[in-house]
């Protein structure tokens, strides 16, 4: 059965709206969490340090391209997490002269606090739901993920339109 154009006009027209809805309301909140870790770290550090946990001490540049952003925006954002102890700068075990950026046993724990607090308001927000649609929201939440920065890679890397 051929889908029809018009409810497909439709179709995306909610999701766009559902989008801007999650991201007005993502920004709102900050998706900070609840109790006294709540919006206590803002997303930049959020997701540098969970990074840094997940794939282990990285320099600037390979830490910039797995985020999708220059170099220079992550010399930034970094900077205050080495101010305040929860990253450290150390030589490459390999070239000593290249800097290595790695979670510092603060920072691990700082961000396990944040990522409580988040479980318990992702918890709270989905509550009703079966682990079935958790599950499924969580696939296709991101897999639109995946597609979106596939889409601004390769959107970048062409350039702009002239």
């Amino acid at each position: 059965m051929p889908s029809n154009p018009a409810n497909s006009d439709l179709l995306l027209d909610a999701l766009q709206h559902e989008v801007a809805v999650f991201a007005r309301r993502a920004e709102q909140t900050r998706l900070g969490g609840v109790g006294q870790a709540r919006n206590s770290m803002d997303r930049a550090a959020y997701l540098l340090l969970n990074r840094l946990d997940l794939e282990g001490p990285m320099g600037v540049k390979a830490l910039a391209a797995g985020m999708g952003i220059d170099s220079s925006t992550v010399t930034r954002q970094v900077a205050p997490l080495v101010d305040t102890g929860l990253v450290k700068r150390t030589s490459h075990p390999e070239d000593g002269r290249a800097v290595v950026l790695a979670l510092s046993p603060r920072g691990l724990s700082r961000l396990e606090e944040v990522r409580a607090s988040r479980r318990e308001l992702m918890a709270r927000v989905t509550e009703g739901w079966s682990p079935e649609e958790r599950e499924s929201f969580t696939t296709l939440l991101t897999r639109f993920n995946l597609s979106l920065s596939e889409l601004m890679g390769a959107v970048a890397e062409a350039g702009p339109a002239s």
